[in-house]
């Protein structure tokens, strides 16, 4: 069962500005760099109705739907997360495409399973992943699917169709 070993504050300073810098790359147009593994959401603020910007892995694909699977590593309590509950119109880009896009957070179930899927086929970064979040666990799916049903939560952001 996964442990709280501590409550990841979001980051500032310098590693915010590290954790940022992909959003650098998509603005100057450099964002193939990252590859089809780093997205940028663009979603609109609760509170000012701005566009916000996010770079965010991508935990993985729906082959069925198309959906791009994002996780929320700071919890529930994560800005982007917030924003994108309230207003799930999002535009999102990857691999040098830019999308319109709706965003739907999964079900605890469904992100429990998106995050079980994630660590099997990525499995050193799900460790790290669970180190930022302040999560410890045992490396079993049935611990990393804990972990995504109760405390990482998952968003499918589904592109438009043309």
């Amino acid at each position: 069962m996964p442990t709280r070993v501590r409550t990841p504050a979001p980051p500032t300073g310098l590693r915010r500005r590290a954790l940022r810098l992909p959003i650098l790359l998509f603005r100057l147009h450099l964002d193939r760099l990252l590859g089809e593994r780093i997205a940028l959401l663009t979603h609109t603020g609760r509170s000012t109705g701005l566009p916000r910007h996010v770079a965010l892995e991508i935990a993985g694909r729906d082959p069925l739907t198309g959906a791009y699977l994002l996780a929320s590593g700071f919890g529930p309590a994560s800005q982007w997360y917030r924003n994108v509950r309230r207003t799930p119109e999002v535009t999102l880009r990857v691999g040098g495409r830019t999308l319109a896009a709706t965003a739907r957070p999964l079900t605890p179930d469904e992100s429990g399973l998106a995050m079980a899927s994630y660590a099997l086929r990525h499995p050193r970064t799900a460790r790290r992943l669970m180190r930022l979040c302040g999560l410890e666990v045992d490396g079993t799916g049935r611990d990393y699917y804990l972990a995504g049903r109760d405390h990482v939560p998952f968003v499918a952001v589904r592109p438009h169709r043309p």
